[in-house]
């Protein structure tokens, strides 16, 4: 079984104690948090990962860390260590984060731009997606992509709209060299 298969179904399983519990919005949250702390830290990685140190100092660490954290996102850390399955934190963390937005009909856009957005533009670009994808709203990311050019290229789900200079510039030259065939 591929570990994007295994994955999915930890976030399953997370998500539907999250339902069943009405904690969908707080695990959210901090499973955010805990996807941030591991990404800061790649020690905690390393730390987690070696075979030398003993699942329960592993898990006590895990209990230490995070203390304030709702008790199912301590156990399904724990539940990932015992089953030597840490690495698949970022993945299972992401899915779970898709599934909450599918449930609140809430899609995840990246958009990549030559400078920063404005939060008018953001709000604006938020709006016109929504409608467009038939979504209660659309949470966006914006990323800084100097190589672009100009304009901006955007991705929802699996759809990619590119309005940049070079995206236009990748097509005409495709047009060119097609025609001259």
């Amino acid at each position: 079984m591929s570990n994007e298969t295994i994955a999915k179904r930890y976030a399953d399983a997370l998500f539907q104690l999250g339902q069943e519990k009405a904690l969908l919005e707080a695990l959210t949250q901090e499973l955010k948090v805990v996807k941030k702390a591991f990404q800061d830290n790649k020690d905690l990685y390393t730390f987690l990962m070696h075979p030398r140190i003993s699942n329960a100092k592993k898990q006590q660490f895990l209990q230490d860390v995070f203390q304030q954290a709702h008790k199912e996102v301590v156990n399904i850390l724990n539940l990932l260590v015992q089953r030597h399955r840490i690495e698949l934190l970022p993945a299972i963390i992401d899915h779970f984060i898709r599934l909450v937005n599918d449930a609140k009909g809430i899609a995840a856009a990246t958009v990549y731009s030559v400078r920063a957005l404005s939060e008018e533009e953001c709000r604006q670009l938020e709006s016109s997606f929504a409608k467009r994808f038939n979504k209660q709203a659309i949470e966006l990311t914006n990323i800084v992509e100097p190589s672009l050019i100009g304009g901006m290229k955007i991705r929802v789900g699996n759809t990619i709209y590119d309005g940049s200079v070079s995206g236009k510039l990748k097509r005409i030259e495709r047009n060119i060299v097609t025609a001259n065939k």
